[in-house]
């Protein structure tokens, strides 16, 4: 449907990708809300994947309802993974690049932006390309790229962008999860633009961290929605 999903899967998921900044940021002082939610935040990034917990797999399930709320699934391991974007039959195989935020994002998404969700999922907007990016694997490559250029592994963010996000964090704990939908509809926006197919995601993911960056760096963003590309989402 979408072309060979394991290569996507090693190019993307393993990819880093730098962005701008210096250390500086790094001798910012936090306030108690702030480093309290970054590290909840963090403790999340480091919980796996596990197909054993109950939770997890009623995470995945979830999430296949809320994709396809007409469609019965057959199991936790079959083909109608592939449907969605994943790169085989057992979809708990592609988190062990992410760990469970990257699926925590993904129902984020369905749950409170529903529409937006299914255009992106069932490619609704726009002339596509004949082999379209997989959407469940598109979104574990963001998550990873979010975390990369938050540098969300250090104890004190070293960019603006990462700074700048802690002010966000403060006004919201759903904020990671809200910059992850924005930059699913951002990615797609600039896929479209760029009218990209299958081997130039990696670019179009690129691109689309730099132009969140310096979204994230101007001086009048004080609340997730003040991003110029929060909008996108309802469009």
């Amino acid at each position: 449907m979408f072309g060979s999903r394991t290569l996507i899967g090693e190019i993307l998921i393993r990819s880093g990708l730098k962005g701008f900044g210096s250390d500086k940021y790094s001798d910012s002082t936090l306030s108690p809300m702030q480093e309290e939610r970054l590290q909840r935040l963090q403790e999340r990034l480091h919980i796996q994947y596990d197909e054993d917990s109950l939770e997890h797999q009623k995470a995945l399930i979830d999430l296949w309802h809320l994709a396809y709320p007409d469609v019965k699934l057959e199991g936790l391991i079959s083909e109608q993974w592939k449907d969605m974007g994943w790169q085989g039959a057992n979809p708990s195989t592609d988190f062990r690049g992410c760990g469970f935020i990257s699926l925590e994002n993904l129902l984020f998404f369905a749950k409170t932006f529903p529409a937006a969700f299914h255009r992106l999922l069932h490619k609704q907007c726009g002339n596509r390309a004949t082999w379209e990016y997989p959407f469940a694997v598109a979104g574990i490559n963001i998550t990873f790229m979010l975390i990369q250029m938050l540098d969300l592994y250090s104890v004190k963010p070293r960019s603006l962008p990462g700074a700048n996000f802690l002010k966000l964090l403060e006004e919201t704990e759903e904020a990671f999860d809200i910059l992850y939908c924005i930059a699913f509809a951002m990615m797609d926006a600039q896929w479209l633009a760029m009218r990209a197919s299958y081997m130039e995601f990696k670019e179009v993911l690129k691109v689309t961290r730099t132009q969140l960056e310096r979204e994230l760096s101007l001086e009048d963003i004080y609340q997730i929605q003040d991003l110029p590309a929060y909008n996108i989402l309802y469009s």
